[in-house]
């Protein structure tokens, strides 16, 4: 689940969202600080928000040729009742779940967008040997995470449901039709789907001919171009201990091109029983959540979906072998450890050669 924490670093504070499940199941929180240097000769900087999947939107964009504001907001809210209709895991007449409950091994119509989630997401499958999976609904669900009292199941209820999990038994057959090799096997877009809607609005906001613009759904985010004032996006990062609406990092966005900014963790959905800690990130290899201490991951990257992915993905794996898979695939990630008291972080390859972002 995505959790979103937003802070205006003037000192004017946002209430967090209560979060209802949606289909975006996933841990993370970023602080986004707006500093709009508005002078009479500027732009004026607009923004929309409001509920969306769950959680809440926050999209700032400003252009210097004319726009009629309401036909912008009229078609950012008309892509996310798209997007809504087609991935959503809790509407039962969404296509994902039209696909899900459909207990056949026949070749199914779902759409492009599907087929393209799922082409990604197995990509980032077969880099973790599994760990990350996008049939891990049985599971999400057997362990409770889907609603207010989670619990830990008996191991042979962890095994059974292990043998409905598995990308391997899904096959894409072309750009629009999916197949399950096994009939009960079930999809869950959560952890890729949000930041597919990122970009989705982004780009209904240059349709518009917006060039310059920040988007942020439930604490994932895009920008593209720069402030009024010619002054980069600035993101902060929280840090990711439960309970905390401190910055931990703040990260300088480029002023020439698109970047789009994924954190993943574990430190906002999870139960504690006897002492240990419970995270809703499930490793697919074993049916049950991590146990690292690695809490938190993020993934800066020109494709907000490929970014989406990998967060997670780098999550279950854990520090080391989180690492080791993200400088094999080039992969631009900050890792956060929990140890005692003390956070430490790590940095991938990539993300010490991206000269176009700046951590701080």
């Amino acid at each position: 689940m995505k959790y979103l924490s937003i802070v205006n670093l003037w000192g004017v504070g946002l209430k967090a969202p209560s979060v209802s499940p949606t289909f975006f199941l996933k841990s993370a929180a970023l602080m986004l600080c707006f500093s709009f240097l508005q002078g009479c000769s500027e732009p004026t900087v607009q923004k929309l928000e409001g509920a969306a999947q769950g959680t809440t939107y926050h999209i700032s964009y400003w252009s210097k040729a004319p726009l009629d504001t309401q036909v912008v907001a009229d078609s950012v809210k008309n892509e996310l009742a798209t997007i809504d209709k087609t991935l959503s895991n809790y509407r039962p007449d969404s296509v994902i779940e039209t696909f899900n409950k459909t207990e056949s091994t026949d070749s199914q119509l779902v759409g492009d967008e599907i087929v393209s989630l799922v082409r990604v997401a197995y990509t980032v499958y077969q880099a973790t040997q599994g760990c990350y999976d996008l049939t891990t609904k049985p599971l999400f669900d057997l362990w409770g995470f889907k609603g207010e009292n989670p619990s830990i199941p008996a191991q042979a209820d962890i095994d059974k449901a292990l043998t409905q999990v598995g990308m391997d038994k899904l096959e894409v057959v072309d750009d629009t039709h999916l197949r399950k090799k096994q009939a009960n096997i079930r999809v869950d877009v959560s952890s890729i789907a949000q930041g597919y809607s990122v970009g989705k609005i982004s780009r209904v906001l240059e349709q518009q001919g917006i060039t310059d613009y920040l988007v942020e759904i439930g604490g994932e985010l895009q920008t593209r171009g720069q402030k009024p004032d010619s002054q980069p996006w600035r993101i902060a990062l929280e840090r990711p201990l439960p309970g905390e609406q401190r910055m931990q990092k703040r990260i300088t966005m480029p002023t020439d091109g698109v970047m789009a900014v994924m954190t993943s963790g574990t430190y906002n959905h999870y139960f504690d029983y006897q002492g240990q800690r419970y995270s809703h990130i499930l490793d697919a290899r074993t049916g049950r959540p991590i146990t690292h201490d690695l809490v938190s991951v993020t993934v800066i990257h020109e494709d907000p979906t490929v970014a989406d992915a990998w967060d997670t993905a780098l999550l279950c794996l854990g520090q080391q072998e989180g690492l080791d898979v993200a400088n094999s695939a080039n992969i631009p990630a900050l890792f956060i450890q929990q140890q005692s008291n003390q956070l430490i972080e790590s940095r991938s390859v990539s993300l010490n050669t991206l000269s176009s972002v700046i951590i701080e």
